[in-house]
């Protein structure tokens, strides 16, 4: 049975890649972790606003690589009791006038880890230890994106996990893999059953789910 036979709820959101899971030269590393637990991780950026988007699937070098999608950015103070103040001016004319207060900001992302990659194989399994404190953190390829979304478990694990926007998540994830996978017709009903079958009891999530992803 083709794709064009199989009526699925993704179907009918077929896109062209658009360059979210755009790979990156080995080394050039967009955070450095400095808060890690088994179920997640925190970077910082290695530019002010320079965080990883929503959804996007990040590794951090290791043995073995951690996996994980970025959920939450912010920009602060580098001093814990000092506090940004409003100048009632432009950002252009802020670092014109007072380009010393933009080193006193840093930019600091969170992950939520969804498996490791050993051996070349990835795992949607929370790794053996958590992510390494220093350690690099990189986009993942459109290559890596692509073996990790190829089974339906990330969908499990998405849709499971606790203190996080999780259906905002599974969408941004989801646009991430169709534009790796190039919008194939088979990848995105293979998708979109697993997603009925998750949330079978749950038709108005499902419904608005699929809504979304068309947006």
């Amino acid at each position: 049975m083709t794709a064009n036979q199989v009526s699925s709820p993704l179907s009918r959101f077929r896109r062209e890649p658009a360059g979210n899971g755009a790979s990156v030269a080995a080394g050039d590393h967009v955070g450095e972790v400095i808060e890690s637990e088994t179920t997640k991780f925190t970077a910082q950026a290695r530019e002010l606003n320079g965080a990883p988007s929503f959804g996007c699937l990040v590794q951090v070098d290791g043995e073995p690589v951690t996996l994980g999608l970025v959920f939450n950015a912010s920009t602060q103070s580098m001093e814990a009791n000092r506090r940004p103040v409003a100048y009632g001016k432009t950002v252009e004319e802020l670092r014109r006038e007072q380009p010393q207060i933009f080193e006193l900001l840093r930019t600091e992302f969170t992950a939520l880890v969804v498996g490791y990659i050993q051996g070349g194989i990835a795992a949607h399994m929370i790794p053996p230890q958590p992510a390494p404190i220093h350690g690099f953190v990189q986009r993942c390829s459109d290559a890596a994106i692509r073996q990790f979304t190829a089974g339906d478990d990330f969908v499990r694990t998405i849709l499971g996990a606790a203190g996080v926007p999780t259906d905002e998540l599974l969408i941004a994830t989801l646009k991430q893999a169709i534009a790796a996978h190039s919008g194939a017709g088979d990848y995105l009903v293979r998708i979109g059953k697993e997603l009925s079958r998750l949330l079978s009891d749950d038709y108005d999530r499902l419904h608005s789910l699929i809504r979304r992803l068309s947006q």
